[in-house]
């Protein structure tokens, strides 16, 4: 009985289940339709970027991951920039803030040539090319899969570019600007593409193919073995004139050509076949790498009523497809028929070369690299290898010549390559592929490279023939020292993925294959060390996935590399002799402060100037006694107390109160040196705290000198006694003023303090070696003008007070009261 009823509750839970199941399915079912049919999106992944702070000559990378499913991308920042984007042409580039967006990698704006007139939200215009534009106090702008394409792009946030922004400053002074962010990609809910929502996207599946279409019946063999054909799940597609059908492809490899082509043209009514030929309507293509085509933006194009689209090394990623029926009512006279479709099949077909085989006809040879780490701190630091040539290998150089086909060149000299293919890892798009070639002979290759295909004479990203005849000098294409003998470039900020490299050959005599020709590829941080003019170091960007290298050059370099003189040789000894120089100003107050024996204001001085020369030495790059840092803790410390130390000096105070304001005074300074110590506020800082100290000097001088006036103010009952006592106390203290200062000196010492805060504030990278100069000259000049202003009054001060106090307390003696 217990049995059966177990197994009734079992049978019982089973039905529930089954039910809920159900009627869960039933109302996804439901949900999915009605999200189709409204088109929504959903939230692929958002990010929020908090406030972040971007100094002068600072920058800042965000890096966005897009799927190849993606339907639009936000994005939202707001900063703090008050800046007229109609008046930005005034304002010098390397104080201007502004924002750029790179497709694959992070953009670098430094050697930019372009207007920076328009504004982010209605400039851009795609995202193939580096762009950049003013930054603005608010950005909004939403990036449709029509408008850029999949996969990693950045944002790069800059305070100032142009060579000087990686030049090494003695100082660095200028607007900072801060920023939040918040970007999300979306995608479409209902699987379908467009602005919208509101495009069906027809995948296409590959298999392999035995037998090539007809009208490649000349294809050689290896090549048929090696096809993938292409088609979707609908065999037949009717369209009206004017309504596109999009398809998708996906190539996951390197391939050798892509055709895509229509057949079983036809009319969806039998008397419209009657009464025009199919041949005479247009079939316009349109195809598009990572984004949705156009008849604006396309990458190729064609009738495929005509002949087949043909597409040469197609790139590695999604490739959209795009079918436009034109000019289908003009063959009817002009008559539009609302039921009149174009119907067709549609295929594409994919060649690949058989392993280690490649270009026309499979007969060149095609070698993958394999990746070997270097040793060392800095990550993704690689070089690349044949595989053959890799096993046990321990340089990165690797011979040319055993690698090449001899036998097929022979007597061919037009189109005859030797490809590489090699993978840079996620997370590596900001480091650099380096490519040299070396030979004891003339080099007889050109040097070709493309992302995620191979290259060609059609279709390259870079290239290298000859000094005279090779890509564009720009920021992403560094060549150095190439000669007849020797190539040597740089790839700056390769994308991670799959790069093709082509060497093609000029002539193929039997003497070339005698020469010896060496060649390396490798993934490195800086270009050249930063032409040994720099130190090469390593950032990530704000969301921690990619690691970025960047030089950070002398006092004399700048640019990306290091590479540009930014301060010629003369100019380097004559700065370096200003600054150091202009410390000799420093002896005129550590004579004066000598003279009237006053030894601890006279070390002060003396260590002072030895401190700021000693610094700037080491900062123009003449010699380094210290660390840098202690060098500059030491100057700035040291000018602060000497400031401070001057306004003290003025006072008459016993040494133990002296003593007292000054170790309080130490511990104040040494703060303002040790956290940020060049910021134009210290100045001021410090003034006040040279200020504040000589008051309190004053008082704690007054509270002692005059103690017993406090007592005749309690004492006394009569109010114009009182007052007569004040004005008393308040005339003596004016004449003790002007008996204690020399004014003519002290005059010249507050011009010469106004002076030196005038060139405090004037300093910029450019001119500081001048007004820091001066800074050094009038600031030791102010000080020495107050030493001087100090009168030796003393005794007689402390004479008088002494008798004062005497006739107060005798005055105050008497007897009081009737």
């Amino acid at each position: 009985m217990s049995l059966n009823s177990i197994l009734w509750c079992h049978l019982n839970l089973i039905l529930l289940s089954a039910l809920l199941l159900f009627c869960c399915s039933f109302d996804l079912c439901s949900a999915n339709n009605e999200l189709g049919a409204t088109g929504d999106v959903f939230t692929v992944s958002s990010f929020s970027y908090p406030e972040t702070t971007i100094r002068p000559y600072d920058l800042r990378y965000i890096r966005v991951d897009i799927p190849p499913w993606f339907s639009a991308v936000s994005i939202a920042l707001n900063s703090d920039v008050d800046l007229d984007v109609s008046r930005v042409e005034r304002i010098s580039k390397s104080s201007l803030p502004i924002i750029c967006f790179r497709d694959g990698s992070p953009p670098l704006p430094d050697a930019l040539n372009s207007s920076l007139k328009d504004s982010a939200v209605t400039g851009i215009n795609g995202l193939d090319v580096e762009q950049c534009f003013p930054m603005e106090k608010n950005i909004t702008m939403k990036l449709t899969n029509e408008q850029i394409s999949s996969g990693a792009w950045y944002i790069g946030l800059f305070n100032g570019i142009g060579a000087t922004r990686t030049q090494s400053k003695m100082i660095i002074r200028g607007s900072a600007y801060s920023f939040s962010a918040n970007i999300s990609v979306e995608a479409c809910s209902n699987f379908m593409k467009g602005e919208l929502c509101n495009n069906t996207v027809y995948p296409l599946s590959c298999t392999a193919s035995d037998v090539y279409n007809s009208i490649k019946t000349t294809v050689k063999k290896p090549m048929m073995e090696n096809t993938m054909t292409c088609k979707s799940n609908l065999e037949m597609f009717c369209v009206e004139e004017g309504v596109q059908e999009f398809y998708s492809l996906d190539i996951t490899n390197m391939a050798e050509e892509l055709t895509i082509m229509v057949a079983n043209v036809t009319f969806n009514t039998t008397t419209s076949n009657s009464i025009s030929g199919v041949n005479d309507i247009n079939l316009m293509c349109f195809a598009r790498h990572g984004a949705i085509p156009s008849e604006i933006l396309h990458d190729y194009s064609g009738d495929l009523n005509k002949a087949p689209l043909t597409i040469r090394y197609p790139l590695i990623g999604r490739l959209y497809i795009s079918i436009l029926p034109v000019n289908v009512t003009k063959k009817f006279g002009g008559m539009q028929d609302g039921n009149l479709k174009v119907c067709y099949s549609m295929e594409s077909q994919v060649l690949q070369c058989p392993l280690g085989k490649a270009g026309t006809n499979c007969t060149m040879y095609s070698y993958t690299l394999q990746t070997v780490l270097r040793r060392g701190p800095t990550p993704f630091e690689s070089y690349f290898l044949p595989v053959a040539v890799g096993e046990g290998a321990s340089s990165a150089n690797f011979p040319l010549e055993p690698l090449l086909n001899k036998s097929s060149n022979v007597g061919e000299t037009d189109d005859i390559w030797t490809y590489f293919t090699l993978d840079i890892p996620r997370g590596a798009a900001g480091r650099n592929i380096h490519i040299r070639l070396s030979a004891d002979v003339k080099i007889n290759y050109e040097v070709y490279a493309r992302f995620g295909g191979l290259p060609s004479l059609d279709s390259w990203d870079y290239y290298y023939a000859n000094r005279t005849r090779k890509s564009e000098q720009s920021t992403f294409f560094m060549l150095y020292d190439s000669s007849d003998e020797k190539i040597d470039f740089y790839i700056i900020y390769a994308r991670e993925g799959t790069w093709g490299l082509g060497l093609r050959h000029l002539y193929t005599s039997s003497d070339s294959f005698k020469a010896q020709t060496v060649m390396s590829i490798s993934l490195e941080g800086c270009p050249k060390q930063c032409s040994f003019h720099g130190d090469c170091k390593y950032s990530f960007d704000t969301s921690g996935l990619t690691s970025y290298s960047f030089c950070s050059c002398d006092r004399n370099h700048g640019g990306f590399d290091c590479s540009i003189e930014i301060v010629s040789h003369k100019g380097h000894i004559l700065q370096s002799i200003f600054l150091i120089g202009s410390n000799a100003a420093a002896i005129l107050p550590a004579y004066w402060s000598l003279r009237q024996k006053a030894y601890a204001e006279w070390v002060l001085f003396t260590s002072s100037g030895i401190a700021s020369g000693l610094y700037h030495a080491c900062d123009v790059g003449t010699w380094c006694a210290l660390n840098f840092n202690v060098l500059q803790f030491m100057d700035f410390w040291l000018s602060f107390m000497a400031v401070v130390s001057t306004f003290i000096y003025l006072s008459t105070i016993d040494e133990v109160y002296k003593r007292t304001i000054h170790t309080a005074v130490a511990i104040l300074t040494a703060l303002l040196a040790a956290t940020k110590a060049t910021r134009s506020s210290n100045i001021i800082l410090v003034i006040v705290i040279g200020a504040l100290g000589l008051l309190i000097a004053w008082l704690i001088e007054i509270s002692t000198k005059y103690r017993s006036l406090s007592f005749s103010f309690g004492v006394s009952l009569s109010f114009l006694q009182s007052l007569q006592t004040i004005k008393q106390w308040f005339c003596t203290l004016v004449k003790t003023l002007l008996r204690r200062f020399r004014w003519g000196f002290l005059l010249a010492g507050l011009v010469t303090l106004i002076m030196a805060g005038l060139s405090w504030m004037l300093e910029t990278s450019a001119n500081y070696w001048f007004w820091h100069s001066f800074w050094h000259i009038t600031i030791y000049t102010s000080s020495f003008f107050f030493l001087c202003s100090k009168a030796n009054i003393v005794d007689a001060e402390n004479s008088s007070s002494s008798s004062g106090n005497y006739a107060l307390t005798r005055q105050d003696s008497l007897p009081r009261g009737e």
